[in-house]
């Protein structure tokens, strides 16, 4: 893990270093959750990838270099590029932040991390894996629009989106005096949101509960 990758490892792409000096925008279309164009050409799934490894790795795009804990328990060093892969990964996710829900969009980043464990510990044939398939195909229904992004000697920089389905209202988010709602209810959330903080404080308890004191039973009086 202290030695550097040889450059000679890499097949996919160039070294940011090497790269363009100028960046490159990239407008990838998404349908219910599908990749299906490429700065406005339909294509199919796989003429995507090899179009944005392409795009990807001129630009130094998808190089990982990690250590991975394998099934065993031994722990293995390994050097990766996939460019299309990457910028498809993060194009989806930006759709996503536009069109899903907060609680819907945190749970589905929670169980990914599930979903990437069983994939890579060859447990691709099992119920749990299906079941976390038909949660993601439920959400991906209003995960349509088109992500433009900017590549740049090894970074992607979001650079727009746009959905039909986008739950962003710029009228709403608004901090200031504004029509859409009485910012003197603010108050009233902060304090019913912050009352368990609140009572532990009152109560005298410590945030960790590493840190309790020792208990003292002599304020409880009998019934």
């Amino acid at each position: 893990p202290w030695n550097e990758p040889e450059e000679a490892m890499y097949q996919m792409s160039t070294s940011p270093e090497n790269a363009p000096d100028e960046a490159e925008y990239v407008e990838i279309e998404f349908e219910s959750g599908n990749p299906v164009a490429v700065n406005g050409e339909k294509l199919s799934p796989a003429k995507i990838i090899e179009t944005l490894n392409a795009l990807g790795g001129a630009h130094g795009i998808g190089r990982v270099d990690l250590v991975e804990n394998r099934l065993v328990g031994m722990k293995s060093h390994g050097v990766y590029e996939t460019p299309g892969g990457t910028i498809l990964f993060f194009a989806h996710r930006e759709l996503e932040s536009l069109v899903l829900d907060r609680e819907t969009l945190h749970f589905k980043e929670m169980v990914a991390v599930k979903y990437a464990e069983l994939t890579y510990n060859g447990l691709w044939f099992t119920p749990l894996r299906e079941a976390i398939d038909a949660f993601v195909n439920s959400t991906q229904g209003p995960v349509t629009g088109v992500v433009k992004l900017k590549l740049y000697k090894g970074n992607i920089i979001t650079a727009g989106k746009k959905s039909p389905f986008s739950l962003y209202r710029e009228d709403f988010a608004t901090f200031g005096q504004e029509d859409v709602y009485d910012q003197s209810h603010a108050e009233g959330f902060i304090r019913l949101y912050g009352l368990s903080m609140k009572v532990r404080a009152l109560n005298g308890l410590p945030v960790s509960g590493l840190d309790m004191p020792k208990p003292d039973y002599s304020k409880f009086k009998r019934d």
